[in-house]
């Protein structure tokens, strides 16, 4: 068995409340004891056969008193509590009740607190077997003592074979009940204790799990404010560039262009409300269907022609039914690659978007010719565009094409599950 295995059998240690509920247990039984023999004393239990009052003060203390370290040391406390008791009633000490009483939670806090279960066992077997011989005994000594008055021994079934059933059966469940209840308690504690860790595991786990939902709410914003920002900002810049050009030769032509710079801040900040609306609404859900789709590839592409950059669409085959935020990703990964082919491809690149409708998945390609700007780490865009993917059960590929310029394919599944 692992050490771990083995610390998950053992019940939580002792605490100093339930040691402080100890000591008053066996002050209360030691003044109960001391007014047991003393009572019994007085009432003549035993005739004038009871020692002398110091040795029953002796006894109430050895039966009770250790009773006080019964969790610290539970098999020594009940076989010194067993030892003590049957001493006692040898010597005829006049206690009625009070050291069956602490026999009883001896042996009970064995079963309940010693983790070793095997010397548990033994430790309890052995009392209870030491407890029915000497019954066995005295009972044997009982039967043919000629002098013994009290109930009769005539007959099979005699009053006296009945009182000394009685007695062992009394014994039996006395024992028994010590026994059973002790591991009872065990394994209660066991299961308490697996159910706070697992209680403790869980809000771990809970803590956890909205860590990593901030986490990825955190990235998904990133994402999003990226795209509608990066977008537009590019193409504003290609606009003011071109009026800076002709300002001063072709006014018409750079007011057009402003005018392209308007219309680019208008929607680029349409498109940041319409985000922090959906940010703040509980759910994420405007209500409202997005404008965000497959559909509006080609709008897509005619803006990048505005904007400098001759780009061409191809569809091929049937268009099939597409998750509303699998489209928004492909349209968002589409419009990325357009906008990093604008910033980096050069003044003579040019861009071609494909998208195929397959049987088993759905492909968008976007390749220009351009020139390769090198970079030593990935940028946040082409990150972006992998997180897309990769959100709509699919995945991207990125990079430089051996005939020059550069190639951006996403693959997702006809039915992707859509991940958050």
């Amino acid at each position: 068995m692992s050490e771990t295995s083995a610390a998950s059998q053992r019940r939580p240690a002792v605490t100093r409340g339930e040691l402080l509920a100890d000591a008053w247990l066996a002050a209360g039984l030691l003044v109960a004891a001391l007014l047991s023999a003393a009572l019994g004393a007085i009432a003549g239990v035993y005739d004038d056969e009871s020692p002398a009052l110091a040795w029953s003060m002796l006894y109430a203390a050895g039966v009770t008193l250790p009773l006080a370290v019964r969790r610290r040391s539970p098999e020594w406390v009940a076989v010194t509590v067993a030892v003590v008791y049957f001493a006692g009633v040898t010597a005829r000490i006049p206690d009625m009740y009070v050291g069956s009483i602490a026999v009883f939670i001896g042996l009970y806090t064995v079963g309940a607190w010693v983790s070793r279960r095997h010397r548990a066992m033994l430790v309890r077997v052995g009392i209870i077997l030491g407890m029915f011989a000497w019954l066995t005994v005295t009972t044997f000594q009982a039967a043919i003592d000629p002098d013994l008055e009290g109930v009769s021994r005539e007959g099979a079934f005699s009053p006296f074979v009945a009182l000394m059933l009685m007695q062992f059966l009394f014994n039996i469940a006395y024992f028994g009940g010590a026994y059973y209840l002790g591991d009872r308690a065990y394994a209660a504690a066991l299961e308490r204790s697996a159910l706070e860790q697992r209680t403790a595991e869980l809000e771990r786990e809970r803590e956890l799990t909205a860590a990593q939902a901030v986490a990825l709410d955190r990235v998904r914003i990133a994402r999003e404010l990226h795209d509608v920002v990066a977008h537009h900002v590019s193409a504003m810049g290609v606009q003011a560039g071109a009026a800076r050009a002709v300002l001063d030769r072709d006014p018409d032509s750079a007011r057009s262009a402003l005018h392209a710079v308007e219309s680019e801040a208008r929607t680029a900040l349409a498109e940041l409300r319409n985000l922090l609306e959906t940010l703040r609404t509980p759910g994420g859900d405007t209500g409202e269907a997005s404008t965000l789709t497959l559909d509006g590839l080609g709008d897509l592409a005619a803006h990048a022609r505005t904007n400098g950059l001759p780009t061409t669409l191809h569809v091929f085959g049937e268009p099939v039914p597409v998750p509303e935020t699998v489209q928004v990703n492909l349209y968002r990964i589409a419009q990325e690659a357009l906008t990093n082919a604008r910033r980096h491809g050069g003044p003579d690149a040019a861009a071609d978007v494909r998208l195929r409708y397959g049987d088993d998945e759905i492909e968008l390609e976007i390749s220009n010719a351009g020139r390769v700007t090198p970079s030593v780490r990935p940028g946040l865009g082409l990150v972006g565009m992998r997180e897309r993917a990769i959100a709509s059960g699919g995945s991207l590929e990125a990079g430089p094409r051996a005939r020059g310029g550069y190639l951006v394919r996403a693959r997702v599944p006809v039915a992707s599950e859509v991940l958050a």
